[in-house]
């Protein structure tokens, strides 16, 4: 038995407007899939949060494209169709193993929705079901208080990917009309109405029945303000004035945040990847992209249990020990074709898997590619929960001496005060080496006072989070392990009176 594909229409923006059957079909299934732009932000998912439950399986799709020019050897088209096929293979895995998936849609999934390419490729193989949803047009003839048409008329609706004279001749003929997809097509959208004569009487709605909805004349919209989720309404000249004569909303909106460049998985490569120090907030959207397109998963059993279960991948976890080793089986698993992640808490540049990777690849896999995604460091993550205490220069030190010897460690961490960088201490302290930050801090005294601030970040973004904010002269090492991270200030590093800490900007002399 295969599991059954849904295609769910979300409605144009107001949760309310979100059918009881969407609903009841979203919290029942194993599997929800929806799609992003590169910047990894799931309008569709957000409709459909209140109604996910725990323990269901996200499969996030991102375009590896939008607007923007490729590299692809298709050309935009070519990387979009091998971007459908791909996410068609991911919920194909998941309907063999008979899980039902939703694939949610803004608006209505046949209307211009992105479900519909999903639907070509599967529907011929599965059992599927399509749950209509209100449109944008509904929601912004709604929002605008005019009817689409009367009688007789017949409404167009048309994309704005049209050419301007094309446009025009369709609107010139229309009774009522409604042109989609604006964004970057807003200029030309709107030379087309004022080529046709319809200008005057044309409305612009933006993100229609949410609470950032604008309604405004056509011919007054700044084009430098318009979104993809937005369109352009010709009303019919037998309707009315309606309610657009007070437009509800009428300030500007707060401009989109520029997209990150993410290069999708490919087969037959390995991409390292950062998760961040603990909370799942604190990993990236382009980390998120990573992880959901993956065929493998490889890392530290701990890490790995932070990426949430898919059972269409394979995660495999080992010892924190076996770096090399835990490179070679990635860089082997890519190298027979498969889309392997590998896990790193923090950066996995700093102190983690990404060197490992790269310096087994360089050795035995030259053919294999290796990408590596940032992530954001213990020590940023710290420094936050305190103030500002990497507010002037600093230096990342790790007292571990499995891979260097201990007197290379003191001999940089001496360097290092003398220098009044800010120093930050991964790998402090653990069971096999209790003693060396007992020396450290005895070799920092030797050149730093006894006041200088000290903190102590303990499984930030964990659910055992703390930070303690100390003195070298007070500082227990006895009470730090492996969790921890420690931050030792400059002479310029201060704690405010509320207990803040931060390092002054400018430096003395």
């Amino acid at each position: 038995m295969t599991g059954r594909l849904y295609g769910v229409g979300l409605g144009p923006g107001d949760p309310e407007l979100v059918t009881v059957k969407a609903a009841r079909l979203i919290g029942a299934a194993d599997v929800v899939a929806f799609h992003s732009a590169r910047h990894g932000r799931s309008v569709a998912r957000g409709l459909a949060e209140p109604y996910l439950r725990a323990g269901q399986v996200e499969e996030l799709l991102v375009y590896p494209v939008t607007t923007e020019t490729t590299d692809h050897p298709g050309g935009y088209q070519g990387a979009i169709d091998e971007f459908y096929e791909t996410a068609a293979a991911r919920l194909a895995a998941h309907l063999d193993a008979g899980r039902d998936v939703v694939v949610l849609a803004e608006g209505d999934p046949f209307f211009y929705g992105s479900y519909m390419h999903m639907h070509k490729r599967l529907a011929h193989r599965y059992p599927t079901e399509v749950v209509p949803g209100v449109t944008s047009v509904s929601g912004a003839a709604a929002v605008l208080g005019r009817p689409l048409v009367e009688r007789d008329e017949v409404l167009t609706v048309l994309p704005g990917t049209l050419p301007t004279e094309e446009l025009a001749a369709w609107l010139e003929a229309a009774d009522s009309a409604a042109v989609m997809k604006l964004g970057r097509t807003f200029p030309a959208v709107r030379d087309a109405f004022a080529v046709a004569g319809v200008l005057d009487r044309a409305w612009y709605v933006e993100r229609a029945t949410t609470d950032r909805q604008r309604v405004l004349p056509l011919a007054d919209v700044d084009p430098e303000t318009v979104p993809y989720f937005s369109l352009a309404l010709l009303p019919s000249e037998l309707t009315g004035p309606g309610n657009a004569a007070v437009p509800p909303v009428t300030e500007a909106p707060a401009p989109e945040p520029a997209e990150p460049v993410v290069v999708p998985l490919q087969a037959g490569s390995v991409t390292v990847v950062g998760l961040g120090p603990g909370a799942r907030w604190w990993t990236t959207p382009e980390a998120s992209a990573a992880l959901a397109e993956a065929d493998d998963l490889v890392g530290y059993g701990p890490y790995l249990d932070r990426v949430p279960a898919n059972p269409r991948q394979v995660k495999h976890p080992s010892d924190n020990r076996v770096e090399a080793e835990r490179a070679a089986a990635a860089l082997e698993m890519a190298r027979s074709g498969r889309r392997v992640a590998v896990v790193s808490s923090g950066d996995p540049g700093v102190f983690a898997m990404a060197a490992a990777v790269l310096e087994v690849a360089a050795a035995d896999f030259p053919d294999v590619p290796v990408r590596v995604l940032p992530g954001i460091t213990a020590a940023q993550a710290v420094a936050s929960r305190v103030g500002a205490p990497l507010g002037h220069d600093f230096c990342i030190l790790s007292l571990s001496d499995v891979l260097k010897p201990w007197d290379v460690v003191v001999d940089r961490l001496r360097h290092a005060a003398q220098a009044d960088l800010v120093i930050a201490l991964y790998n402090p302290r653990s069971k096999a080496r209790p003693q060396q930050l007992f020396d450290a801090r005895e070799a920092l005294l030797e050149v730093r006072s006894p006041d200088t601030v000290v903190v102590v970040g303990r499984d930030v973004g964990g659910p055992e989070e703390s930070t303690t904010v100390t003195t070298l002269g007070d500082f227990d090492p006895g009470t730090v392990d492996m969790r921890c991270l420690v931050m030792i200030g400059s002479t310029q590093t201060r704690v405010t009176p509320s207990g803040q800490v931060y390092t002054s900007r400018t430096y003395p002399g």
